[in-house]
């Protein structure tokens, strides 16, 4: 993230989250006033990080509301960068797509082992699900666990470091899935939406088996 004050960094980080926002919505997390908040959003709209655009309502004045712009997006991170992309179309061309999924695939074993050193199999689903959001926060994903019932959770995950790769690559969704499965030890995991598809944030659903 940019050096700004915390309320800016919040900003952003609620417009991350949740895709689009009007001002009062934002005076309702920030618990903060009005002016304070067109304040933050006139300096953050003046430097590029965020855009606003208006919804017509069918009384009353259009609601304008803010989203993050390219430039905004780009403040979160992207641990791999267009470069990766030609590194991997390069192997592609030289070994066909059957060498990319083995890389992706011996990346998922690494991660597991690295996932592993914390997230205990003699943990509870809760308790696993607890480290699997801590460890993914860490790697930048903004992850967020909650937990819908005694057999059902729910992990999103508001930012895809691995973004543009993913977007090229589907494998990359498809060993992270395998990835949780494996290290929380149940296999009635289903991603319910993705960033890589165009969706704002990607979802996963948790069952106990």
């Amino acid at each position: 993230m940019i050096r700004l004050s915390s309320t800016p960094q919040q900003i952003l980080g609620l417009l991350k989250k949740y895709h689009k926002l009007s001002i009062n919505d934002l005076k309702h997390h920030l618990q903060i006033t009005d002016m304070a908040v067109r304040k933050h959003i006139a300096r953050l709209e003046k430097e590029g990080f965020i855009r606003s655009y208006q919804v017509k309502q069918p009384v009353g004045r259009p609601i304008t509301y803010y989203q993050l712009s390219n430039t905004g997006e780009n403040l979160f991170p992207k641990k791999y960068s267009l470069m990766t992309i030609e590194f991997l179309q390069d192997i592609e061309e030289m070994y066909g797509i059957e060498a990319i999924h083995a890389l992706f695939e011996k990346r998922e074993n690494r991660l597991q082992q690295k996932y592993e050193t914390t997230i205990s199999k003699n943990e509870n689903l809760q308790e696993k699900v607890k480290e699997l959001e801590k460890i993914q926060n860490e790697h930048g994903y903004m992850a967020e666990a909650r937990q819908l019932n005694e057999q059902e959770f729910e992990l999103t995950e508001y930012n895809c470091p691995i973004y543009h790769v993913a977007q090229r690559y589907k494998k990359a969704c498809q060993c992270e899935l395998s990835l949780f499965k494996r290290v929380l030890g149940v296999q009635q995991i289903e991603r319910v939406s993705c960033i890589s598809e165009g969706d704002h944030c990607c979802k996963y659903s948790i069952k106990a088996d």
